[in-house]
């Protein structure tokens, strides 16, 4: 495996300290020590806090892009797309537990001074979701529900699970990070989408 440069270990490093700290709870000389490093090598690498902090944001908006475009199976639509969709979120959330705990920040406030609008990021995506499920409730493969409330509401379902980690380890026995709990949820997921989805028949 090819060693990390030195930039990649100061975004790795940043994720680590934005995620358990915040933003502004982070400081250059946190990651900086955290690197093995000076604060003025990590300046040569990024010139602000800010500008570590949307990389590591558009970074992983990115990733996920890729991912997505990867799990479209070639002229798939209707269930085969979805259950696609909704596995290669649930993987990606998996294994970016500090990327979603940065984000859920992100998501609480409109009052960012990063100039990293997530709303604005995830636009493209939210609407071409919409389109999707207006289309397939149109020719009646699923049924018939409010297409943007439906998209976020799966949206919420997935993101609150990996952002509110402490809470659930309050709520439930066994550790809902395990993977026979992920695996679990999982399935739970699927197969509450599709109980919301099936088409009902009315006759």
């Amino acid at each position: 495996m090819a060693e990390l440069s030195t930039r990649e270990q100061i975004l790795i490093e940043a994720r680590h300290c934005f995620a358990a700290q915040g933003f502004e709870g982070t400081s250059l000389n946190d990651i900086a020590a955290g690197v093995g490093i000076r604060r003025p090598s990590l300046l040569h690498h990024f010139d602000s806090k800010e500008a570590i902090y949307r990389q590591i944001l558009s970074n992983a908006l990115a990733n996920w892009g890729d991912q997505i475009e990867a799990a479209r199976p070639p002229n798939a639509d209707g269930w085969n797309l979805v259950d696609s969709i909704v596995e290669a979120s649930f993987r990606f959330f998996v294994a970016n537990p500090e990327i979603i705990v940065m984000v859920r920040r992100e998501a609480m406030t409109d009052q960012s001074p990063l100039g990293f609008n997530l709303g604005v990021a995830l636009r493209p995506y939210f609407r071409r979701a919409v389109a999707f499920f207006d289309r397939q409730m149109d020719a009646g493969v699923f049924r018939r529900h409010d297409a943007e409330n439906l998209v976020i509401t799966g949206y919420g379902a997935l993101l609150t699970y990996f952002s509110d980690h402490a809470m659930l380890k309050g709520l439930v026995t066994e550790d809902p990070f395990s993977d026979a709990s992920l695996d679990a949820r999982f399935d739970h997921m699927k197969n509450f989408i599709r109980s919301a989805l099936e088409p009902v028949d009315d006759k």
